[in-house]
């Protein structure tokens, strides 16, 4: 898994290991704060729940829609598998609950 996470920041912030230097930010201009994919889903995803369709077209500029796609699906895996450890049921029968699907 951490393996995993590695990956994904050196593809959302290539050459930034350690964070930009203190040269870089101290010579930048003012700009808007970067987002990750995991920052854009987790604020799409509470702004549909709250029927707010500003603050859902504000994260989906913060990422292409490949990656909120990916970040979408990836907070989705984490509730199912989150929810089904609290109800001590199959993660299949929490997703398939939540979408109001008979057992299959």
């Amino acid at each position: 898994m951490a393996r995993m996470f590695g990956l994904l920041r050196r593809a959302v912030a290539p050459g930034q290991r350690n964070g930009p230097s203190a040269t870089a930010t101290a010579t930048r201009t003012p700009e808007r704060r970067q987002h990750n994919l995991f920052e854009a889903a987790a604020t799409f995803v509470a702004a549909s729940a709250d029927d707010d369709q500003d603050r859902m077209d504000e994260a989906s500029g913060w990422v292409s829609p490949e990656a909120l796609s990916f970040g979408v699906g990836e907070l989705a895996c984490r509730a199912v598998i989150a929810l089904a450890r609290e109800r001590d049921e199959s993660p299949e029968t929490v997703a398939r609950t939540l979408l109001g699907l008979a057992d299959g």
